[in-house]
């Protein structure tokens, strides 16, 4: 089979695509045969060598969209041919991948492969982060880098849960955001949001840094800043001195949580927006396009 593999950290120049054997699963595992898989931030990361995937050399990839091959020992829930989606958080960016069968939910089916594998790490961190802030009718939710792979979903979500939502992106991306429900959208490029948005209940923060401290001018007294990036900018403390709330959010990859994602999508209520595909072999193109900073919801790579 194909598969990506790095053996150094650095550039998108450091991802080589070779030929490898086909894995076996294991006890409680899945064979999924890949036919998509999306690019996370968060792979951009490990790649360079800023977060750790473990020693090299590995195989990129956190998320997949394909189809049952085998099951393992033990493993019941899905049987050969059944369309599947999930997450698997090292190994995806290949043509076979085996992942354990609570990471995998059956794919919805108004989803082809490309729009279900932009989901599970995207819309599992967005949901988890809408539950957190337990959004609903009458609060105030302002989300950061809203046109983003996380950021475009949680505009979905929280919208759907009843929220006032507040948007931070460049002017070209204004029409995008209305078209999924924000209520307003501030062009950070030329607007100085903590100015432009005050007394919010909730900040999803997904761009980090200086951004964290300076989202708690957005607030309103006890109100929860919440980020999902490597460099939060702050911690607990720092936000209670200032008599806020602050919580770093983590996804939880199991297949109750996707089918949450698999209803939505269903009823409508959530849509993935895949910006381009690119076929494994141009996985280089992928992540010089991620590393760019400027994609309008996600870049999915086809196996």
């Amino acid at each position: 089979m194909r598969k990506a593999i790095q053996y150094e950290y650095g550039g998108p120049e450091v991802l080589r695509i070779i030929e490898a054997d086909r894995p076996e699963p294991g006890p409680g595992e899945v064979l999924v045969r890949v036919r998509a898989a999306s690019v996370n931030f968060g792979e951009t990361k490990l790649r360079t060598g800023v977060a750790k995937a473990g020693p090299l050399p590995f195989t990129l990839g956190s998320d997949l969209s394909g189809t049952v091959e085998a099951t393992g020992p033990g493993a019941s829930r899905f049987q050969p041919g059944d369309e599947v989606y999930g997450v698997r958080f090292v190994g995806t960016y290949a043509e076979y991948v085996a992942v354990q069968e609570d990471g995998l939910a059956l794919k919805p089916d108004v989803l082809d492969h490309v729009g279900a594998a932009a989901l599970p790490v995207a819309g599992l961190t967005a949901l988890a982060a809408v539950e957190e802030a337990r959004c609903g009718p009458g609060q105030r939710i302002l989300i950061h880098a809203a046109a983003g792979g996380v950021g475009h979903l949680a505009v979905q979500l929280a919208k759907e849960k009843g929220a006032f939502v507040l948007a931070t992106a460049r002017a070209a991306k204004h029409d995008f955001l209305a078209g999924l429900g924000a209520d307003e959208v501030v062009d950070y490029t030329t607007t100085d949001f903590t100015q432009a948005v005050r007394d919010v209940d909730v900040v999803f923060d997904l761009v980090g840094g200086a951004y964290g401290p300076r989202s708690l001018d957005s607030l309103r007294p006890g109100g929860l800043l919440l980020s999902a990036v490597l460099d939060p900018g702050l911690d607990e403390n720092e936000a209670e001195k200032r008599g806020m709330r602050y919580k770093w959010v983590s996804l939880r990859p199991t297949s109750s949580e996707l089918e949450k994602l698999t209803d939505l999508v269903t009823r409508g209520k959530l849509r993935p927006h895949v910006e381009r595909t690119y076929p494994l072999e141009e996985l280089t193109d992928a992540h010089r396009a991620a590393d760019a900073g400027r994609v309008t919801g996600k870049l999915v790579v086809t196996v």
